[in-house]
């Protein structure tokens, strides 16, 4: 299974300057987390925090340190095996106090978990339980001696130096299960420190991927938005086609209004004409009412063709309103579109980098 992480906290680290033994020496430059693993394979509690590629915390707890708070945001503890004391600052006063309980039931757990595994020891290894002093003290005339009962109820003795013997031999095997032990924190320590150089990998690699599915989305959306502008620019460009066929119509009226009034100045010297060629006085008032009649009918289509003139100059002012309005509409459509294009381009531009890396 491998260590398991179970607490993690957030904290500036030091380390006691080994000369003076008084000052604080920072081991980071800002605050790293700082976490708790259990080794369920080894029954073992470490403290571990890792700077950058470098591990600044591998501690291994055991019963008898203790975790001091020295102010209301600072601890430390003592770590024999590693000659130094670590010192932790954090952010609260909250944060130190999770963290000193968290130490304690670790520490705890180390002690219940060293008993067992004392326990284990000695019953896996009897000949290495000796007799306590009171036992020896109830032959302390004789030579000390331990007995141990065979299967045939033999009686085997043992004098002291064979016990002096077994004591030299636990104490070196003790010494190499030392030596063995700081070579594998070592190693644990390396291979902690690439697991997290990993996880930052790992972990990296996920915001850039997602990082990338929300442009392609952003730029989808882009497009889409830009599709839409593009129909409202066609269908502007199609409206903005009306006004011409209002100025021809009021051109033709225009051409119309001076046929009108062409036609009624050759009238009128028609009229005249008439009127200094006649004599007859009944013929000329005949003719002076038709014409009068005519001139009746051509004010009237007179006035028709000012209505008409009035309507058309009407459509028309509407007209160039409404291409007005549409040309600004079309100005401010460009200017989205410039500024959608722009984003495009920049967003085109940073997933181009994105790949290059």
């Amino acid at each position: 299974m491998g260590e398991q992480p179970i607490f993690s906290a957030r904290a500036h680290v030091f380390q006691i300057d080994p000369a003076t033994k008084r000052n604080w020496l920072p081991a980071s430059k800002h605050a790293v987390t700082v976490s708790f693993f259990y080794d369920a394979s080894r029954s073992v509690y470490r403290i571990i925090s890792v700077g950058g590629t470098k591990a600044i915390i591998n501690s291994t707890i055991t019963p008898n340190m203790t975790f001091t708070k020295t102010s209301q945001k600072f601890g430390q503890w003592a770590d024999s095996r590693a000659n130094t004391v670590y010192g932790l600052g954090f952010s609260t006063e909250q944060q130190l106090q999770q963290f000193a309980e968290q130490f304690k039931e670790v520490k705890e757990a180390a002690r219940l978990a060293r008993e067992k595994s004392q326990e284990r020891f000695e019953l896996a290894n009897p000949a290495l339980n000796f007799a306590a002093p009171e036992e020896l003290s109830e032959e302390r005339h004789s030579p000390p001696l331990l007995t141990v009962n065979g299967p045939g109820e033999e009686k085997l003795f043992r004098s002291k130096s064979a016990e002096v013997e077994l004591t030299v031999e636990k104490e070196r095997v003790k010494k190499m299960l030392s030596e063995g032990s700081m070579c594998e924190i070592n190693l644990e320590a390396e291979l902690f420190t690439l697991q997290d150089s990993n996880s930052k990998l790992v972990e990296a690699l996920q915001e850039a991927n997602s990082g990338v599915e929300q442009w392609k989305k952003q730029l989808a959306e882009y497009q889409e938005e830009t599709d839409r502008l593009r129909d409202q620019v066609s269908e502007l460009e199609a409206q903005l086609g009306h006004p011409a066929a209002g100025q021809t119509a009021r051109e033709e009226l225009s051409q119309s209004v001076e046929e009108l009034e062409a036609l009624l100045s050759a009238k009128d010297q028609e009229i005249h004409t008439l009127q200094s060629r006649k004599t007859d006085v009944g013929e000329l008032e005949k003719e002076r009412e038709e014409a009068i009649e005519r001139l009746q009918d051509l004010e009237r289509q007179n006035g028709d063709l000012e209505e008409r003139v009035q309507s058309a100059e009407k459509t028309l002012a509407s007209n160039q309103e409404e291409q007005n309005q549409a040309a600004g509409e079309v100005r401010r459509v460009i200017d989205v579109l410039d500024v959608k294009i722009c984003d495009l381009n920049d967003l085109r531009q940073s997933l181009a980098k994105l790949i290059d890396k």
